[in-house]
């Protein structure tokens, strides 16, 4: 966490060209609206390039392009997002507790923890736990029996992992997380719903975010397996089975049924719902609002849905969408007709 750091000094943790004074201090991050003296902000997208002008910022990240619209200290990079999000690490102010085991937090004596994790009060730990180098496990936080936590990783206050849970490294987990909930699954019987019991485990790979209130099932048989470098918004639902793919990207309220495959690098955008069983390709994006039924086999951008409109207008277009069928027989006798002239 830094409390004032150089010029120089960021353009070499950033890979950026300083243009300006090399001493000059920064002590935080702001917006070029809000910014002022000894704070760094950026430009990343032209709609905020108007900002240029009138901004008081001791120095803004920016594109080789925008350099000639701010006469002050610059970062040049030609991607001023990343650096920008490099630099939020630097100042960082989120409080790390201490390592040790909090006095009022239960751990069983079979629990395997590494003397810089940080136990915090309230937490349960399991028997036959294991977790590593540096780790934080928050206040009021469950471990269930034989999970693993991998170095550096970090559960927020209030998550909860079931038994049979394996988190790799550099895992961070908000508040009110569940991972390892049993799966969706009953069978039909003539007296009601039978359970049926979901053996499997969740296998998280390392370098994932994972968003407050998200859950993610335990697979029936088998593990649901999230890859590494996935990024997971708040109120995802993964179902029992899944598997998701390196570097994907999940936003808020994605919701994933049981046994469906995610490939790498794909992007579901907010409220997206995938049906069970289907699977898509390395590379997919999926907007926002739409409903995946079927697999996809082609990198690309899919939707469905329709787009919104006035009330009036959207209810006579939703008439018609039950017209369609009707129009569609229609138009195909009158092609039939027009061929047989």
């Amino acid at each position: 966490m830094a409390r004032s750091i150089t010029l120089r000094e960021l353009a070499r943790l950033l890979d950026a060209e300083l243009q300006g004074d090399p001493a000059y201090e920064i002590k935080a991050l702001s917006t070029l609206q809000d910014a002022g003296p000894g704070e760094l902000a950026f430009l990343a997208s032209s709609a905020y390039r108007r900002h240029l002008t009138g901004t008081r910022a001791g120095a803004i990240i920016l594109a080789p392009g925008d350099t000639a619209g701010f006469a002050g200290n610059k970062l040049v990079t030609g991607n001023p997002y990343l650096a920008y999000a490099r630099a939020s690490g630097l100042f960082d102010r989120a409080p790390m507790p201490s390592p040790g085991i909090h006095s009022a937090s239960v751990v069983d004596e079979s629990a395997e923890i590494a003397p810089s994790a940080s136990i915090g009060p309230l937490a349960v730990i399991e028997a036959g736990v294991r977790i590593g180098e540096q780790c934080v496990i928050g206040p009021g936080c469950f471990v269930g029996r034989d999970s693993v936590i991998g170095s550096h990783s970090r559960l927020f206050a209030n998550v909860n992992l079931y038994h049979g849970v394996i988190l790799g490294s550099r895992v961070r987990i908000h508040s009110g997380a569940v991972i390892g909930s049993d799966g969706f699954g009953f069978a039909t019987g003539n007296d009601g719903w039978v359970k049926i019991h979901q053996l499997g485990g969740v296998e998280i790979g390392d370098d994932v975010e994972i968003g407050a209130g998200t859950t993610i099932d335990r697979g029936a048989l088998g593990n649901t397996v999230i890859g590494s470098g996935v990024i997971i918004d708040n109120q995802v639902q993964i179902a029992h089975n899944v598997k998701v793919g390196d570097n994907s990207a999940l936003a808020g309220c994605v919701a994933i049924a049981g046994s469906a495959v995610i490939g790498r690098n794909c992007v579901l955008a907010g409220g997206v719902g995938i049906v069970g069983h289907v699977e898509l390709c390395d590379g997919v994006t999926v907007t926002a609002r739409s409903m995946i039924t079927k697999s996809i086999a082609r990198p690309g951008s899919y939707s469905s849905g329709t787009p919104f409109s006035e009330t009036a207008e959207w209810r006579r277009n939703a008439v018609r969408f039950g017209q369609l069928d009707r129009i569609a027989q229609k138009l195909s006798r009158l092609d039939r007709r027009g061929n047989k002239k």
